[in-house]
């Protein structure tokens, strides 16, 4: 599915970003930890092409991200509020999307439903533009509009940020659901490591820009793992 070969980033002559080769296969719910720094973000937005590697490539389904454009249709993201369109209420970009993705309103409607207990009477109808709306109910635009139109590839960086403590439970239950019921593949990125390996059967941990563990044990044994790494 998501194939990264050879890839480095460097800023001003220091080397940010260091992975010889990562393969990402379909329906991996592929989660990415490390201290700030370590290089997660500038990772996916690598992956997003939203910036140019040093040296290197990535692959979606055999597609170079750099050189083509159709791998776009099928991948979702979320990574931060510059995103999205603020000057819109959540109703109007979300009607937006369901234009450009050809959804009918009814589909659209059912796409927004799944999301309706993490949106708590908080999105919907509000009126608000989605600049003015907190941070946490942002972040909760953004995730379903990563959603929209069933990608085969849903990125998202710190998902769980800036969200209270039902929200949280209540996007792990989403993204579980998504899991067990489709084939999309989820790269995510988190500091809290109690969420991420509750969804996650991978995760690798970056440090400096460059991965030190690869894991895919059981879930204990990956928190012990982690723990020890980041107690040290």
């Amino acid at each position: 599915m998501i194939k990264i070969s050879s890839i480095t980033k460097e800023y001003s002559g220091q080397i940010v970003l260091n992975i010889p080769e990562l393969f990402i296969p379909r329906a991996e719910c592929f989660g990415l930890v490390g201290n700030n720094g370590a290089g997660k973000t500038t990772l996916f937005r690598i992956i997003l092409d939203l910036i140019r590697p040093t040296s290197g490539h990535v692959f979606i389904e055999g597609e170079d991200v750099s050189a083509t454009e159709e791998w776009k249709k099928r991948v979702g993201s979320y990574l931060d509020e510059h995103m999205l369109l603020g000057y819109l209420t959540p109703d109007e970009y979300f009607e937006s999307l369901s234009k450009i993705y050809g959804l009918s309103v009814k589909d659209m409607d059912i796409h927004l439903d799944r999301f309706s207990d993490l949106f708590n009477n908080e999105i919907i109808g509000t009126n608000k533009y989605i600049r003015d709306l907190s941070k946490g109910n942002i972040k909760k635009v953004g995730i379903a509009a990563a959603m929209f139109g069933q990608p085969e590839v849903v990125i998202l960086d710190e998902p769980f940020e800036n969200l209270d403590p039902s929200s949280q439970n209540r996007l792990k239950k989403i993204i579980g659901e998504e899991i067990e019921n489709s084939q999309t593949t989820f790269l995510i990125s988190s500091h809290d490591l109690s969420h991420v390996t509750d969804i996650c059967r991978r995760i690798v941990l970056l440090e400096k820009g460059i991965i030190v563990q690869d894991l895919k044990e059981s879930r204990e044994d990956m928190i012990q793992a982690l723990n020890q790494y980041f107690d040290a």
